[in-house]
């Protein structure tokens, strides 16, 4: 006999241990079954299970364990990333705290051992926890981004696309993070709004160079005054950064600087002499209309010193210091300052020498590494680039022919406005951790570009006559780099192995938005390129996980839910469902309390299959669905079946929340609530076949139902398959490795459907009527049929005693009309009266009624002053208006029940 209730605590591990001793998370190896792949979204080696990931993986384990009950070559390709910045960050954090040396004093080679170290000992962390969520994964092809087989797949894709022209280096802007001095990614900066000022200062137009500048104007615009000016304004929100203007721009049509475009000003500070220029980006419209230009420390300003031939001089040194390698004219008492110190000694001589016109107060967005928390530098450094516009472009192609399709199809937009308007790549980082560039340096700056060092010294025989030293390239590259060839590295490429034969492309990858631009379009270059197909057939798309109000977790607003913490306390089964029913919107407002609820979910099968114990419900050998003669077993072969094609229709799609709810349906509300209950007077009846044959497809569809959860509820499902396979028949097997479902559309019985759907509306009817006149539990009013038909009335008297127990009436007759004192209603195309004359307290309840709708009124009329106020509707929170509309709408469905339920009153 089942236990009263599933521990999950105590299960789970005994479980997930049964299913890796047997082996069934492998791929099938008969060699006909069709194959069916996912390689993991690699976490980061540092990390730990957040909710996101909760999401991801069980939308990614639905699909896996689905595939494989359907009897396909399941592989679920595991491993985790490298994470070059945050494993670095971690151990020299590590090493801070414990007193030891810095990497730096420590060299490249014992540092580099000592994360190895680190790996070994704290690297697996979330493969154990993702084994606690349930996942399903092959943990024997589980792979590192910096193993062995990955480090020679990323030096073969290095050198074929330098040989290509595809790789190069360039001196371009980069995102430049001062603490860890390396370039860093556009998804590694964080904006931040911060306080801060746009300065004013007034550089001198130089040779003695004057102009007319307006200054008052008539009501159509036109200028009216004019004062002659011997200097230009331009603004700025960082001071420091002009000891590298080389320019000064102003929009080609702007009328007030016509004719100072080709002079030139004296930069204050400096002395340096700098043209004006005309260039677009100079907004006529804005400040003054004329901008300093600094190509080495702002894109934009790279941009325009591009097009109008300025010089690019660094100001800054990797650790954002004030240098003068660039800039001589840089004086002397400024360099070696922090950019910080030298932007307040700037601002305090321009305004000590009068050229600081202005100081106008403003909040503005800063980049700030998304790690390191500082300030983050636009800065001109050489770096190994990939010209990712023309791999763009089968990758683009691929998705606008179907290729691969997104789930949601919206998501497409993204990947193509991304593509579409790429830029090169910056693949190098100046860390030491990570994938080391495979790139020689000969004496005289040659560079030789190798999958080893020993081809490096061959291609540099042919420059040299004897042996030089060469030194390789002290940078990394980006993991993204690493991660772009993961559908077809981790499948052991560039061996042709059987994996690649039989799995690539894969056939679905489930990821995050956030990622379309930065791992999801790579991947599909990088496929493209080297394997000549897409690496995934579709692209599921899941949403982003906040809290309950629609607000984004943060450990500081104290709202993050632990996914491990709700797995320790409420198992792991209803978090999955949760996360699964939940899946279907862009933002998924999760909340503890949810999670509770689907544990009940969990908690209703179990009392349901004790309840089918209890009742001697035990599987049959060699018992047939087909033959069942019993109407409510007819029925309910055709629900699970109209279930079983629901379920399996929404998972092929990728509609996990459609097959969530489709379960929720069939067990709770008609297995559970109805079945079981249809099923209890039978049990309890003198019919003996009619017993025997209930009993059957109670324990029958109970297995079925078992296997259609399975995928979204591991673990509940498979310990009552084991318990319920103590009775009755051997089980064979594990429910991991059972066989999914496929019922026939002949199960579907029409007759039965409609007899049990007459039943279910009466007392559905009655219960609703029940609470809406407030009659009492105890109460057993009785009920009758006014002038029922022939159908209606073999229906009565087949299933009198059920609604007798169900309706909790105390009889169920027919009159020719309504008695007096009851209340009529229409169900099944008949007119029903049920007496409650004696029953309730119609003075009471009319001003029961009459005092909650006053209520809702005055709810009504508060919500809708809040939404007609413009001010509201505009200023609050999205969530927080949505809040509101949801519960008028929830007030005034409430309003017209009431209303409904005094109308009745009034005809007693």
């Amino acid at each position: 006999m089942l236990e009263k209730t599933f521990e999950p605590q105590a299960a789970e591990p005994r479980i997930y241990a049964q299913w890796e001793e047997s082996g069934l998370f492998a791929p099938r190896t008969d060699g006909t079954a069709e194959a069916y792949s996912i390689v993991i979204p690699p976490p980061n080696v540092t990390g730990s299970l957040h909710i996101g990931h909760a999401l991801n993986n069980t939308l990614q384990d639905i699909l896996a364990r689905y595939h494989r009950m359907k009897g396909k070559a399941v592989l679920w390709l595991p491993g985790t990333d490298h994470a070059g910045i945050a494993t670095q960050m971690v151990v020299e954090r590590q090493l801070a705290a414990a007193g030891n040396v810095g990497r730096r004093d420590m060299g490249r080679d014992a540092f580099i051992e000592k994360i190895w170290e680190w790996k070994a000992e704290s690297g697996g962390t979330i493969v154990r926890q993702l084994r606690r969520l349930g996942a399903s994964c092959d943990w024997s092809r589980e792979r590192f981004t910096l193993d062995e087989g990955l480090n020679a797949a990323v030096r073969k894709v290095f050198v074929q696309l330098h040989k290509e022209g595809l790789i190069y280096r360039d001196k371009r802007l980069v995102n430049w993070d001062p603490h860890f001095q390396t370039a860093i990614s556009d998804l590694e900066v964080e904006q931040r709004e911060v306080d801060g000022a746009y300065w004013h200062f007034a550089y001198p137009l130089a040779d003695g160079v004057t102009y007319e500048h307006p200054i008052a104007f008539d009501e159509d615009g036109k200028a009216t005054e004019f004062e002659t000016r011997a200097f230009i304004v331009v603004a700025t929100t960082r001071p420091e950064t002009m000891l590298g203007d080389t320019g000064v721009a102003v929009h080609p049509d702007d009328e007030r600087y016509a004719g100072l475009v080709g002079k030139f000003v004296t930069l204050p500070i400096t002395g340096r002499r700098i043209p004006i220029v005309a260039d677009d980006y100079a907004d006529p419209t804005k400040g003054s209309g004329a901008v300093k230009i600094t190509p080495a420390h702002d894109f934009n300003d790279f941009g325009v010193g591009k097009r109008a031939g300025l010089p690019s001089l660094n100001i800054l040194d990797a650790f954002g210091r004030i240098t003068d390698v660039d800039t001589p004219d840089v004086p002397a008492d400024y360099v070696g300052q922090d950019r910080f110190a030298a932007r307040k000694a700037i601002v305090a001589r321009a305004e000590e020498e009068v050229w600081l016109r202005e100081i106008e107060k403003t909040k503005h967005v800063v980049p700030h590494g998304d790690r390191s928390g500082v300030v983050i530098e636009p800065w001109l450094t050489d770096q190994w680039y990939v010209d990712a516009k023309v791999l763009a472009q089968p990758a683009l192609k691929a998705v606008e022919q179907g290729d691969t399709v997104f789930e949601p199809k919206s998501y497409e937009k993204i990947y193509f406005e991304w593509l579409r308007n790429i830029e090169p790549w910056c693949i190098s980082r100046q860390l030491w951790w990570g994938h080391r560039i495979p790139a020689w340096y000969g004496p005289n700056g040659e560079i030789y570009v190798a999958e080893t060092e020993e081809d490096a010294r061959e291609q540099a025989m042919a420059d040299y006559d004897s042996e030089v030293a060469l030194t390789q390239d002290e940078d990394v590259l980006d993991t993204w780099f690493s991660s772009a060839l993961w559908p077809f590295s981790t499948m052991g490429w560039p061996e042709k192995t059987e994996d690649l034969e039989q799995f690539y492309p894969t056939s679905d990858l489930v990821t995050a938005a956030d990622i379309i631009f930065f791992w999801v379009a790579r991947m599909m270059m990088m496929g493209q390129h080297f394997m000549g197909e897409v690496p995934f057939k579709r692209v599921i798309i899941n949403g982003l996980v906040r809290d309950e109000k629609g607000q984004k977790m943060s450990k500081s607003k104290g709202n993050v839910i632990d996914p491990l913490g709700i797995i320790d306390e409420l198992g792991a089964d209803p978090l999955r469902f949760t996360m699964a029913i939940l899946s279907g919107t862009r933002d998924i407002k999760l909340s503890k309390q949810r999670i509770e609820g689907y544990r009940n979910f969990g908690t209703k099968l179990w009392n349901a299959a004790r309840f089918s114990q209890m009742n001697e419900a035990r599987r049959v050998a060699g018992f047939d669905p087909a033959s069942v003669d019993q109407t409510i077993n007819r029925w309910i072969r055709g629900e699970l079946t109209k279930a079983e094609r629901a379920v399996s229709q929404a998972i092929e799609g990728g509609r996990f929340d459609d097959a969530a709810g489709a379960l929720y349906r069939f067990v709770w509300n008609v297995f559970c609530d109805w079945y079981l209950e249809l099923a209890k007077p039978v049990f309890q009846g003198s019919d003996e076949a009619a017993t025997i044959e209930t009993r059957a497809m109670t324990a029958w569809t109970l297995d079925q139902t078992l296997k259609l959860l399975h995928p979204v509820m591991p673990f509940i499902t498979e310990e009552l398959w084991a318990e319920l396979g103590k009775e009755g028949p051997a089980r064979d097997g594990l429910l991991i490795g059972a066989e999914w479902p496929v019922l026939p559309y002949a199960f579907i019985d029409a007759s039965a459907e409609a007899e049990i759907g007459w039943l279910i509306d009466l007392v559905g009817e009655i219960r609703g009527l029940r609470a809406e006149m407030n009659v009492p539990p105890s109460a057993k009013p009785p009920l009758a049929f006014v002038a029922p038909d022939a159908v209606s009335a073999e229906r009565i008297a087949r299933h009198r005693d059920l609604i007798l127990t169900l309706g909790r009436v105390s009889e169920v007759g027919s009159a020719d009309a309504a008695p007096t004192g009851a209340v009529t209603f229409v169900s099944g195309g008949s007119t029903i009266a049920l007496s409650l004359a004696g029953i309730i307290d119609l003075t009471a309840e009319r001003a029961r009624l009459e005092k909650e709708i006053a209520a809702l009124d005055s709810d009504i009329g508060h919500v809708n002053k809040k939404l007609g106020n413009p001010n509201f509707v505009s200023r609050a929170a999205p969530e927080v208006v949505d809040e509101q509309r949801a519960k008028l709408a929830e007030a005034e469905a409430g309003k017209v029940k009431l209303q409904a339920a005094l109308a009745r009153l009034a005809s007693l």
